[in-house]
């Protein structure tokens, strides 16, 4: 009898505990990989390579099922369990600023809403909404993040955060810092746009665990993982300026344990133009090529071991309409030719033993020969850096150690490098994740750096994390940041020739003090809109700041360290919407106040509007498998650097727009076709300024006379050949926004997933 009861205990148990499966799908195409659990249990699976889950043993009652997928929305279900098993399908779309998915801004993968510190995740889907060459154009369309076009002939930019310059924001990709000075914008071409799985963005010091360089910010571009890159694409595009842009890529299997991810980026513009009518490109003529690979290696215990390698070359050139490479270098056809061949090498690989270590390295080598008139400049750049991390955790304590090598080499032909540049910089790092309480958790994090050249600089940081509710977040930041300076590698404007370029001691290294609010919201309604509000306000202050000073000398530019103070501050915020309808929505605003102050005086910092907005708009009509974007950006007006009192140019520029259209269309299998306008409102720099360029009709001064300070003259003669009303003298730094008016552009994507 015993035994009969227990058997029927039995049969009674197992008969309340039943089956859910399903599948889960994106586009109609099955989706491999995806998480999907039970909220609040231990109940999770994955979905096959056919999309397939299965979930066994549920007991009967209420729960809510979720499917998770980085890059994707999640998708969430309230069910009821009886006596029956259940089949739930899902199909997920795919995610413009990600919900939760993991992130490294505190050098370990964590749930975005779960860090301590902010971040911002954008997806590849985000970025199609307005196609470009590279990832540094696409930013344009990101909140706070804006790419600063810094020369009219060479189009030679970099990434401002917050206001701040180019130097201060650090590139990583997959976590690896191999992008700095001479190379920042490269780090951001060549890698198409289907090999990344996200972009994550950090804004406001993060040197305590990245040590120079991240000083206002940093952008992580995380590549795909084998699995989940399509089995082949290729997405090509064209503009009626005549670019041409080619993404390729493709995935195999080398045996049974090793993956490999190949991609190949193609762009080429070969057709001058000259709209604003001063004999100059409008855009720099570029012929480029990018080879990327990722080698994954599956080993036990799923531990990481990967190797990814990139070779990227650039031949551009810009000038007056009539150069060819025959002029390069001399003074009659003035003319910047920028030749650039670099590769990167960079892995990680966790160790064989019980705790968790992961050594990561990587290699950049950059040599650049360029001529900027008849001015050369030949530099090569070596970085190689080495780090482990122990990753540890305890009892309401989450646990990172490290230490890292960086060896960097740097040599030019400029008069300000002499001898072969070249430092090694050993660094420890801590950092400590406390759970306090189920709704508090603080991060404590300190870094320590020794450079020969400035001795030890620590850099300590605090975060402070509070959600009282499930879709409710509050977090506080606080830290220092530290950037150690090679101005020849970083400021474009010291390599044109135009200037003399003047250095008034030697320099310290920046430091800055950062404090940073943040507010995430997330609602939900009934009628199943999806809602998310995100508001930061930060306060940055500088000693030791480095800027050139344009302002003292028309014909100099002079860098020393700020005597005196420089602080940016201001406020943002980020809103997405997610409309039953097919209307998708993300607006974003930033007000910001960047200022120096020496002898009691205080200027705004050139070329840093006052305030900027983005946007980027969607409507998905499913009947006709059709999607309209609508994307742009706004920026209030900047300083701009003048030659002097007489330079009739604007001092500063006017409220501008770039905005976008395009309309895509998926209903082919494995094809998609898209077209559009760019720059709808046909807005150039030159709108209302008598020229862009000074004096582009004599780039190499040979008809301007100078006193004895090295001033330009005025000659009010217009029968002379030295005719120069204003003093002026050739320079192409006055630019705040790219020349390309109004264009057409047409595309075509296929993928085999």
């Amino acid at each position: 009898m015993k035994y009969l009861f227990w058997f029927l205990s039995l049969l009674s148990t197992t008969s309340n505990a039943q089956q859910i499966t399903g599948s889960v799908f994106s586009d109609g195409e099955p989706l491999p990989y995806v998480n999907v659990y039970l909220k609040g249990t231990s109940k999770g699976t994955t979905t096959n390579e056919n999309g397939f889950y299965k979930l066994n043993a549920i007991e009967t009652g209420d729960y809510t099922i979720i499917a998770s997928f980085t890059g994707y929305q999640n998708q969430r279900k309230n069910i009821t369990i009886s006596s029956r098993d259940m089949v739930i399908n899902f199909d997920l779309l795919e995610s413009e600023m990600l919900e939760e998915v993991v992130v490294t801004g505190t050098l370990k993968a964590v749930s975005r809403l779960e860090s301590p510190v902010p971040v911002e995740v954008y997806s590849p889907a985000f970025f199609k909404k307005n196609p470009t060459p590279n990832i540094f154009e696409a930013l344009q369309n990101v909140n706070g993040v804006r790419p600063q076009i810094n020369c009219n002939v060479c189009n030679t930019g970099d990434i401002h955060i917050n206001g701040l310059e180019g130097p201060y924001t650090l590139v990583l990709i997959d976590g690896m810092p191999i992008v700095s000075g001479l190379s920042t914008v490269y780090g951001l071409s060549g890698i198409p746009n289907s090999l990344i799985e996200q972009i994550e963005i950090v804004k406001g010091p993060a040197s305590s665990l990245y040590g120079s360089e991240a000083v206002g910010g940093l952008i992580n571009i995380i590549t795909k993982l084998p699995e989940n890159a399509p089995k082949f694409f290729a997405d090509s595009y064209t503009t009626g300026w005549g670019e041409v842009n080619l993404d390729l890529g493709y995935k195999a299997n080398i045996g049974s344990k090793t993956s490999l991810l190949t991609g190949i980026n193609y762009f080429n513009y070969n057709n001058p133009i000259d709209n604003n009518n001063d004999n100059f490109t409008d855009l720099t003529l570029q012929n480029r090529i990018s080879i990327f690979q990722k080698w994954n290696f599956e080993r036990k215990n799923q531990r990481a071991f990967s190797i990814v390698g990139r070779y990227f070359y650039e031949d551009r050139w810009g000038g007056e309409m009539q150069w060819n490479p025959s002029y390069r270098g001399g003074d009659e056809i003035y003319g910047e030719s920028i030749y650039t061949s670099r590769f990167e090498l960079l892995g990680k690989y966790q160790l064989p033993i019980e705790e968790k270590i992961l050594f990561q390295f990587s290699y950049t080598d950059h040599d650049q020969n360029s001529v900027y008139g008849n001015v050369p400049y030949l530099a090569q750049q070596r970085i190689g850096f080495g780090q482990f991390t122990w990753d540890k955790t305890l009892k309401n304590h989450d646990l990172l150690f490290g230490t890292s090598l960086r060896y960097n080499y740097y040599n030019d032909n400029t008069p300000a490098t002499e001898v072969a540049d070249k430092v090694l910089i050993p660094s420890v790092f801590i950092q400590d994740e406390i759970k306090l309480y189920d709704k508090h958790t603080l991060l404590l994090g300190t870094r320590y750096d020794y450079d020969k050249r400035h001795g030890n600089i620590f850099t300590p940081r605090i975060a402070y994390r509070f959600k009282p509710t499930a879709n409710d977040i509050f977090r506080l930041n606080a830290g220092t940041g530290f950037r150690v300076v090679n101005i020849f590698t970083e400021e474009h404007a010291a390599l044109t020739g135009a200037r003399d370029v003047i250095i008034t001691e030697a320099l310290k290294p920046e430091r800055s003090y950062n404090v940073n609010i943040n507010y995430l919201k997330k609602f939900y309604t009934k009628s199943g809109m999806i809602m998310g509000l995100d508001i930061s306000a930060w306060y940055t202050h500088f000693t030791n700041l480095i800027l050139p000073d344009y302002d003292t000398n028309p014909n100099q530019i002079i860098y020393d360290n700020l005597n005196g103070k420089a602080v940016t501050k201001g406020v943002s915020f980020n809103y997405d919407a997610i409309i039953t309808n097919g209307v998708k929505l993300l607006v974003g605003g930033t007000y910001q106040d960047v200022s120096q102050t020496e002898n009691n005086i205080k200027k705004r910092q050139i070329l840093t509007e006052r305030f900027t907005g983005t946007w980027a708009a969607s409507y998905k009509n499913y009947k006709y498998n059709l999607t309209l974007d609508y994307t742009g950006n706004i920026y209030g007006p900047m300083r701009l650097p003048l030659l002097g009192d007489l330079d009739p140019r604007k001092e500063n520029s006017p409220v501008w727009s770039i905005q976008n259209i395009q309309l895509t269309f998926d209903g082919l299998n494995n094809f998609e076709i898209y077209g559009g306008v760019k720059n709808l409102l046909n807005w150039t720099p030159n709108k209302g300024n008598p020229f862009i360029i000074s004096r582009a009709h004599d780039p190499f001064d040979k008809n301007v006379d100078f006193d004895s300070n090295g001033n330009a003259l005025v000659n009010d003669d217009p029968n002379s050949p030295k005719y120069n009303p204003y003093g002026l003298t050739f320079d192409p730094s006055y630019v705040y926004a790219p020349n390309q008016g109004i264009r057409l552009f047409f595309g075509l994507r296929y993928s085999i997933k």
